[in-house]
């Protein structure tokens, strides 16, 4: 079941006697439709008591405790926090930290998880990317609080830009487009919309910072394509559950 309930950087297993970073899946766990089943997240409408259960199974199967989660009510923006404890917080789209056994979440269903890990100075970020986040760009400004508090440097950094929705699914009207320049979205005349690639802005933007290409890992995957095994708020309409990004220093 534990296969079924996450993904991992394929990265990992360079790290695994050091570190915890995973995407989770919409798999094997005991919510009903329209979030069926692995539903994670704290804010929906979802049965809370399925939830628990669904964060317990995830918790387990990943191997740490509930009681170790830091996260928040994210709002698609900007704002980054050092944390040195578990707990929930509102206002904040990532999380840093160096303490052991604190694990930072993410909340996802369509944005991008960014998972940061520099193995030099021990310290760990995580980001909620939507698209006002990557053009805000919420991922370089990630990295640049772990060096601001850690004194990480980019070369020294491995990255997760995890599953999120792909470049051939986004499809947006000038008022999203507009954000981003052509490098990362083109025109599609048969569907007469446009399409944006928010995985590839995230990653040009850890590039850009001096992170090596071969220490980013991209999911190759779809939260709309794949959505048998993703949640996807824009393919479910907006009912639908939450994915968690986690990463952690064991």
């Amino acid at each position: 079941m534990a296969a079924l309930r996450y993904d991992e950087p394929p990265w990992l297993a360079a790290f695994r006697d050091q570190l915890i970073a995973v995407q989770s899946t919409r798999l094997g766990g005991v919510s009903r439709a329209p979030y069926a089943s692995l539903n994670l997240g704290l804010h929906t409408q979802d049965d809370p008591v399925r939830v628990a259960e669904n964060r317990r199974l995830f918790c387990a199967d990943v191997g740490f405790e509930e009681k170790q989660v830091a996260g928040g009510y994210q709002i698609h923006g900007d704002q980054i926090l050092p944390v040195d404890t578990p707990g929930q917080t509102e206002g904040f789209d990532a999380f840093v930290t160096n303490r052991k056994d604190l694990m930072l979440s993410v909340t996802i269903a369509d944005c991008v998880p960014v998972l940061l890990y520099d193995p030099v100075q021990r310290a760990v970020g995580a980001a909620h990317a939507g698209w006002r986040g990557t053009a805000s760009e919420i991922t370089r400004k990630t990295l640049a609080k772990m060096s601001e508090c850690y004194g990480t440097q980019a070369r020294d950094c491995w990255a997760y830009i995890g599953t999120c929705i792909g470049s051939n699914d986004f499809e947006v009207d000038t008022d999203v487009a507009d954000h981003f320049t052509t490098t990362y979205q083109h025109f599609d005349p048969k569907r007469g919309k446009y399409l944006v690639d928010l995985q590839a802005h995230n990653r040009d933007q850890l590039l850009a910072q001096g992170v090596p290409s071969r220490q980013i890992a991209c999911s190759p995957h779809s939260t709309v394509a794949q959505n048998q095994r993703y949640f996807s708020h824009r393919k479910e309409k907006g009912k639908t559950g939450r994915m968690l990004a986690v990463i952690g220093l064991k």
